[in-house]
């Protein structure tokens, strides 16, 4: 691993403001960062984007900023509310904005659910794939009243599982992030020989 710190992208998929959603990212960010971690959180309540549209977003105001952000990620955490089984309209439209700049890189995932997330976390996992990204076999979810009650975490096992989270993104986003940049700078022929300039 070089000197620079492991680059996490959170993006937040919520625009409720009283979000348990963003309370649990926001948790995850804070304990990345205190792991030496570079966290950067998107909330997309705070920054909005609007909704894609090839012809014209990617010459929109702000536009190559946000790529910035997402390509100098090593790692992207994806928290995202169920809404009917599915990600939320504001998750997947911040996902249809990029794809090859998730190439090569982690993903994890937390779900606010009363349905155990897993349809949810199972999309999230999807893109990842179909990107060409890692996704930790695994993702994090939990209920609103029982494991976040008045903006705070009050489940132990949801504060056991997230320390794993923030371990498991850690050790194997610096791993991938070693491996992506060997990658990069090879001869090699894999998945990421054509992202080499």
């Amino acid at each position: 691993m070089s000197d620079a710190p492991l680059s996490v992208l959170a993006v937040i998929g919520s625009l409720q403001q009283a979000s348990v959603t963003r309370v649990v990212a926001r948790h995850v960010a804070q304990r990345l960062q205190a792991t030496g971690c570079a966290v950067d959180v998107l909330d997309l309540e705070k920054e909005p984007l609007a909704l894609y549209n090839p012809d014209i977003t990617h010459d929109l105001p702000g536009y190559a900023e946000l790529q910035g952000r997402v390509h100098g990620a090593d790692v992207i955490v994806l928290a995202s509310p169920d809404y009917h089984g599915g990600i939320s309209g504001t998750m997947k439209n911040f996902l249809d904005h990029f794809w090859h700049e998730f190439s090569g890189k982690l993903f994890a995932t937390i779900v606010a659910s009363h349905e155990k997330g897993l349809t949810v976390t199972d999309q999230l996992r999807t893109v990842a794939r179909q990107c060409y990204a890692w996704a930790l076999p695994y993702g994090v979810s939990f209920t609103e009243d029982i494991d976040v009650k008045d903006g705070q975490i009050v489940s132990y096992a949801l504060q056991q599982r997230l320390e794993m989270l923030v371990r498991d993104v850690r050790v194997y986003g610096e791993l991938l992030a070693r491996q992506r940049r060997a990658d990069l700078a090879g001869t090699d022929e894999g998945f990421l020989a054509r992202h080499r300039k």
